[in-house]
């Protein structure tokens, strides 16, 4: 049996021409870049030409970008070198934030008086601007504000652009997590005010292991993993040339192809949705207000029902994989701190359905016709 992939907001699969560069560069770029003989000199230059490619896409300088393992890993350098390295006092934030957000801001908490503050978020999963300004202006401290660009669960979305304006007039630093919105909308952090951003190669169809960091050369911070010079002395360790590579060539990849994927995902999406809103009349869309949204995640709510705790279980059974909520936690349902910030019911059931241009209408008709069949009523 054939299965169908609707997870792709957790990861994606590799493409082929990112594990052909992969596969050339683990062949032929053996040398450690920080040597200096002709091996060390072509790993090095392999290096810097994907952090050109990723500089490019992103608007930035070379000097700007950092290679890291993951998003994860950039989102705690920047949190916690802002406070360690910046003078942070502040950090502005919202209770929807991926947990290595959440989970920094908590480990930062105990280890220095950094005040901690949250966004209120309303029914969809939005910030409120004006409560953004009226925080930032009511106080002299030395602010961080922390916003991911599109939430992982929800698909609900900041206006980057908005964000930055206010962080620039109020003179707060502004970081965003994009992991999900790499490869997949345009961004230039200048035009967007943006001092700190994330990003994560497996998101984008690139391996996993790898991923970068944007920081301000106006905002420098102090290496986070320390050891050796690498990565202009911001991060020891001998560099993931092949993942590297890897992600440069999954990022040209997205942005060449940009137009054409985002209308056949959008087109999925669209679809898979009507679909739904004509099978099941209680039906609601998690983060659904008309407002802007990742056109690849689609949270999808059912009534109360006693199938709903086997829900995610029969769609893995019939061959389709989806997600309950956020994937970084796979295998141990606590629940979503999302659903629960928003208000949503706990009695309803949240399936997290995310496409890929690789998903097809077909796959969408199978997938309608598993979840009638799992949800249909009990005939006695």
């Amino acid at each position: 049996m054939k299965r169908i992939y609707l997870d792709n907001a957790a990861t994606t699969p590799v493409s082929p021409s990112v594990v052909q560069a992969m596969s050339n560069t683990l062949t032929h770029v053996f040398g450690n870049p920080s040597s200096i003989h002709a091996e060390g000199r072509k790993a090095r230059s392999v290096i810097e030409d994907a952090r050109k490619t990723v500089a490019g896409y992103i608007g930035a300088s070379i000097g700007e970008v950092f290679f890291t393992s993951c998003g994860t890993e950039s989102n705690n350098m920047v949190l916690k070198g802002a406070v360690r390295d910046l003078g942070v006092e502040r950090i502005i934030s919202s209770p929807i934030e991926h947990h290595c957000v959440l989970h920094s801001l908590d480990a930062i908490g105990k280890e220095a008086p950094v005040e901690r503050l949250n966004l209120g978020i309303g029914l969809n999963g939005r910030i409120d601007l004006g409560e953004l300004e009226d925080l930032l202006k009511n106080s002299t401290k030395k602010t961080l504000v922390s916003l991911m660009h599109s939430n992982n669960e929800i698909g609900t979305m900041i206006d980057l652009e908005a964000v930055g304006a206010l962080c620039a007039t109020y003179g707060a630093l502004f970081h965003t997590d994009t992991v999900q919105t790499i490869g997949y909308f345009p961004i230039n952090v200048e035009a967007a005010g943006v001092h700190f951003l994330s990003g994560s190669a497996h998101k984008f169809y690139g391996p996993k292991g790898v991923g970068f960091v944007y920081i301000n050369n106006n905002n420098q911070l102090k290496p986070f993993i320390d050891g050796g010079s690498q990565e202009r002395n911001m991060r020891g360790g001998t560099e993931n040339i092949a993942g590297i590579v890897g992600l440069a060539t999954a990022m040209d990849e997205a942005y060449s192809d940009l137009t054409s994927r985002r209308e056949k995902v959008e087109m999925l999406r669209s679809y898979f949705k009507e679909k739904l809103e004509s099978h099941f009349e209680e039906v609601q869309f998690n983060g659904e207000d008309g407002g802007i949204s990742h056109y690849k995640v689609l949270s999808v709510s059912f009534p109360p029902s006693p199938k709903n705790d086997l829900l995610l279980l029969n769609l893995d059974i019939a061959g389709i994989s989806a997600s309950g909520g956020s994937a970084c936690s796979s295998g141990v349902d606590i629940g979503s701190h999302v659903l629960t910030a928003m208000g949503v019911d706990p009695e309803r059931a949240t399936i997290r359905f995310s496409f890929s241009h690789h998903n097809t209408t077909a796959e969408i008709d199978f997938t309608m016709e598993q979840l009638v069949k799992i949800l249909s009523p009990v005939e006695v």
